[in-house]
């Protein structure tokens, strides 16, 4: 199967300044904008937001 261009691979880094990374697909279509999800820094040992970069 080719890979969507209306579902791109993001990569998702905490706001909590340890460098924790996340790589997820979402719809450009629903979500235009950058994505934000609140997910577990192994890190920071709490969840924290992880923000979309480009």
């Amino acid at each position: 199967m080719a890979r969507s261009e209306s579902r791109p691979v993001v990569t998702l880094r905490s706001t909590a300044g340890t460098g924790q990374t996340y790589v997820t697909r979402k719809s450009r279509r629903n979500d235009p904008d950058r994505l934000v999800l609140r997910k577990f820094d192994p890190a920071a040992g709490h969840h924290v937001l992880f923000r979309e970069e480009r």
